[in-house]
C-alpha cells in the first residue's frame, strides 16, 4: 500500500479511540430505545389474538377461534413489510444519513399504528400492520448500524445488546397491557394496547438531538463534519489527539476498502455485497452470507413461536387457567435475562455466548418435546414442567442469541457496504420471521398439522444446526474497533479469531499516521 511504513508489533487500542464517557453511554442507550417497537408489536398481537371481543368483532359473533389462514396473515404481514423496509433503509441511510432514515421509519410506523387502532375489519388491520412493518424495517436495520458506528469499542457489544433488551421490555409492556384489557367487552380491549405510537414519538424527537454517525460523513467525503460529530460523541475537543487518530483510522479504512471494492453505479454497489470468494473469510460474499445466515439462525431458534402464538398455544393445552398470565411470565423472564448479556458478551465474547446459548436451548426444547409426547396434556404436573423449561429456554435465548446476533451483524461489514450489509442481514431476520409466522399455525393447529408440543422437536433440531454453525463460521470480535474487525477477518479464521491481536493500523498503511503525529496534540481525559 502507498504511504508510510506499517506499524508492527502489538498495537495499543487506546491510540485509535478516546476513553469511554458517560455521555457516549447515554447516546447509545437512547438509540437502543428503537427495539421497543418490534417487541411491543409482537407482544401486542400475541395477546390480542386471544381476546374474545377481538374474535367476535373481526370474525363474527359465532366464531369460536381464528382460522389458521387469518391468524397467519395477521401476524406475518408485519414481517413482510419489515423485510422490504429493511432493504430500502440501507440505501436511504447512505443517501440521507442514519438519523434521518430512523426518524422517517418512526413517522411511517405511526401511520400504520393509527390504521391498526381504527380498524374493525381484517382488511384495515392487515394494511396497518403492513405499513407499520415498513417503519419497523427502517428502524431495526439502521438503529443497529447507527449504534455500532458510534459506540465505543469496549462497550459496543453491551450497548448493542441494549437493543435486544428494549425488544424484551416492549414484549413485557404489551403483555401487561393486554393482561389488563383482556376482559373488556368493548373495542378498548384491542385498541388501548395500541399505544405503541408513543415509543415512535419519543425515539424520533430524541434523535433530532443526537449527532449523525461520523462514519456516514467519512463515506460522504466530509471529514470536517465527521471530526465535529466524533468529538461530540467522544466528549473530546475537536483537536484532541484521540479524535484525530480515530478519525484517521476510520478514513484510512474507508479508503482501503474503496480501493478493494469495485466502485460504480447503484447496482454495481449492491453487487459489491456479493463479490469475492466463498472460501475467503474476508470476502464481501462471505460476510453477507454470515450476516444473513446468522439472522436466519436466530429466527430458527423458534423463540417467536412463544412470543407470537404463546397465548393461543397455552390455551390449546386446556389445563392452564390463565394463559395470558403465563404468556406475561415468559416475557418477564425474557426481560430479566437479557441484561446478563451486557456483561457476558464483553467478558467472554460473542462466540462462547452463541455456542453455550445454542446448547442450552437444544436441551430445553427437547425436554419440552419429550414431556409433551410422553405424558397426557391433562397432567398438570407435566404441563408445569413444560412451562418451566420453556422459561429456561427463553433465558438461554435472551442472554445469548437474542442480543448476540444483532451485535455481530453490526461489526462484520466494511464501511463501503456496511449499511447495505446490515440491511440485508436485518431483512433476512424479517424474512424468516415472516416464514415462521406463516407456517407455525399450520404446524400446530388441531385441524392442520396438530403437532402441539411436538413442534419443539423441530426447534431443538434447528438449534443443533445453530450450534454447529456458530462453531465453524462465527468470528470473535470482542474488544476490537470496527476497523480492527476488518483487519482480523483478513488474517484469521472463525475458529482462531479469538487469539488475534491488533498489530497495525490502516492509517499507518496509507500514510495518515504521520499526518496525525504532526497535528497539535490536545488530550482530554474523562470528566
Amino acid at each position: 500500500m502507498p504511504g508510510g511504513a506499517v506499524m508492527s508489533g502489538p498495537v495499543d487500542a487506546m491510540i485509535v479511540e478516546a476513553p469511554v464517557t458517560f455521555k457516549a453511554y447515554l447516546m447509545c442507550a437512547f438509540a437502543a430505545f428503537g427495539g421497543i417497537f418490534f417487541g411491543y408489536d409482537s407482544g401486542y398481537i400475541n395477546g390480542v389474538l386471544g381476546m374474545e371481543y377481538f374474535l367476535h368483532e373481526f370474525f363474527g359473533e359465532d366464531a369460536t377461534s381464528i382460522p389458521a389462514s387469518r391468524k397467519s396473515l395477521i401476524v406475518s404481514i408485519l414481517s413482510a413489510g419489515t423485510f422490504f423496509g429493511a432493504l430500502i433503509a440501507g440505501d436511504l441511510a447512505d443517501w440521507f444519513g442514519r438519523r434521518i432514515t430512523i426518524i422517517s421509519g418512526c413517522a411511517i410506523f405511526i401511520v400504520g399504528v393509527v390504521l391498526q387502532t381504527a380498524s374493525t375489519s381484517v382488511g384495515l388491520l392487515v394494511a396497518g400492520r403492513l405499513i407499520s412493518g415498513f417503519g419497523i424495517g427502517f428502524v431495526s436495520a439502521i438503529i443497529i448500524l447507527y449504534m455500532s458506528e458510534i459506540a465505543p469499542r469496549k462497550v459496543r457489544g453491551a450497548i448493542v445488546s441494549g437493543y435486544q433488551f428494549c425488544i424484551t421490555i416492549g414484549l413485557m409492556l404489551a403483555s401487561c397491557v393486554n393482561y389488563g384489557t383482556q376482559e373488556r367487552t368493548d373495542s378498548g380491549s384491542y385498541r388501548i394496547p395500541n399505544l405503541q405510537m408513543l415509543w415512535a414519538l419519543i425515539l424520533a424527537l430524541g434523535l433530532f438531538m443526537l449527532p449523525e454517525s461520523p462514519r456516514f460523513f467519512i463515506r460522504k467525503g466530509q471529514k470536517d463534519k465527521a471530526r465535529t460529530v466524533l468529538a461530540r460523541i467522544r466528549g473530546q475537543p475537536e483537536d484532541s489527539e484521540f479524535v484525530e487518530r480515530e478519525l484517521n483510522e476510520i478514513d484510512a479504512n474507508n479508503q482501503y476498502e474503496m480501493m478493494a471494492i469495485p466502485q460504480g453505479g447503484y447496482w454495481t454497489t449492491w453487487f459489491s455485497c456479493f463479490t469475492g470468494s466463498l472460501w475467503h473469510p474476508n470476502s464481501n460474499l462471505r460476510r453477507t452470507i454470515l450476516g444473513t445466515s446468522l439472522q436466519m439462525m436466530q429466527q430458527w431458534t423458534g423463540v417467536n413461536f412463544i412470543f407470537y402464538y404463546g397465548t393461543t398455544f397455552f390455551q390449546d393445552l386446556k389445563t392452564i387457567d390463565d394463559p395470558f398470565l403465563i404468556s406475561m411470565i415468559t416475557t418477564i423472564v425474557n426481560v430479566f435475562s437479557t441484561p446478563i448479556s451486557f456483561y457476558t458478551i464483553e467478558k467472554f465474547g460473542r462466540r462462547p455466548l452463541l455456542l453455550w446459548g445454542a446448547l442450552g436451548m437444544v436441551v430445553c426444547q427437547f425436554i419440552v418435546a419429550i414431556v409433551g409426547v410422553t405424558t397426557d396434556t391433562q397432567n398438570k404436573s407435566a404441563v408445569s414442567s413444560m412451562i418451566a423449561f420453556i422459561c429456561i429456554y427463553i433465558f438461554f435465548f435472551a442472554s445469548t442469541w437474542g442480543p448476540g446476533a444483532w451485535v455481530v451483524i453490526g461489526e462484520v461489514f466494511p464501511l463501503p457496504i456496511r449499511s447495505r450489509g446490515v440491511a440485508l442481514s436485518t431483512a433476512s431476520n424479517w424474512l424468516w420471521n415472516c416464514i415462521i409466522a406463516v407456517i407455525t399455525p399450520y404446524m400446530t393447529e388441531a385441524d392442520k398439522g396438530n403437532l402441539g408440543p411436538k413442534v419443539f422437536f423441530i426447534w431443538g433440531s434447528l438449534c443443533t444446526c445453530a450450534f454447529v454453525y456458530t462453531y465453524f463460521l462465527i468470528p470473535e470480535t470482542k474488544g476490537l474497533t470496527l476497523e480492527q474487525v476488518d483487519k482480523m477477518m483478513e488474517e484469521t479464521t472463525p475458529r482462531t479469531s479469538a487469539k488475534w491481536q491488533p498489530h497495525s493500523t490502516f492509517a499507518a498503511e496509507i500514510g495518515l499516521e504521520e499526518k496525525a503525529a504532526q497535528a497539535p496534540r490536545v488530550i482530554q481525559q474523562e470528566a
